[in-house]
């Protein structure tokens, strides 16, 4: 559970009105997209069980991210498609979609809050980092909520309408390296939604099936 003073209500004391949080999904997928959350709560909103994406149900993100839109200052994404990620690798496709979610909010943040030990060089705006912040700090925790629906979202729409993805499960693995999608990678080798650039597939490809 996100404690109730938390760090924002640090930073706003210190003069950040508009504080957003920011936080990815998708990062050590093996297909698909890149999508960074951005998200600008309310001082007094409360949002019961919010916590990392990763720590809830699917029903629970779908919940929580209904009321996140609904009653946020501002919310976005930010997509780095496959093509792109196999372009120029992951590390220049984190700053990128760091830029565009914070670049389509409709509000100007006068801080961001990103989770992780680095803040994105591509931001004009201020920022700070912090370890864990999806699990600590109420903005970011809803950045990576409304990330993780809308990703999931496109995979299920992936799976449904590329009959040739279908073996792929990405409905239920999201891209992300299960069992199925390893055995189906190099039994069907990589499509053009399969992020060619990591290392990891380029090692299932060369691996006997049994």
């Amino acid at each position: 559970m996100i404690p109730r003073e938390s760090l924002e209500a640090k930073h706003r004391s210190q003069g950040f009105g508009l504080i957003a949080g920011l936080d990815e999904v998708g990062r050590s997928s093996w297909a698909g997209p890149l999508v960074m959350g951005a998200v600008i709560l309310p001082n007094n909103l409360r949002l019961n069980g919010l916590r990392d994406s990763k720590l809830l149900t699917r029903s629970e993100r779908d919940r929580l991210a209904r009321r996140i839109k609904k009653n946020a200052l501002s919310w976005s994404i930010g997509i780095v498609a496959v093509s792109e990620l196999n372009s120029f690798g992951l590390a220049e496709g984190l700053q990128l979609a760091a830029k565009r979610a914070i670049g389509n909010l409709k509000l100007v943040p006068d801080l961001v809050l990103v989770d992780g030990l680095y803040e994105f060089k591509k931001l004009d705006t201020r920022q700070k980092a912090y370890v864990r912040a999806d699990m600590t700090i109420r903005c970011v925790a809803a950045a990576s909520v409304v990330a993780k629906v809308e990703r999931d979202r496109m995979m299920r729409t992936l799976h449904r309408t590329h009959q040739n993805l279908r073996r792929f499960r990405f409905d239920l693995n999201k891209g992300y390296p299960s069992p199925l999608h390893r055995q189906e990678l190099r039994s069907l080798g990589p499509t053009g939604f399969h992020r060619t650039c990591f290392k990891p597939v380029a090692r299932e490809l060369t691996r006997p099936l049994f």
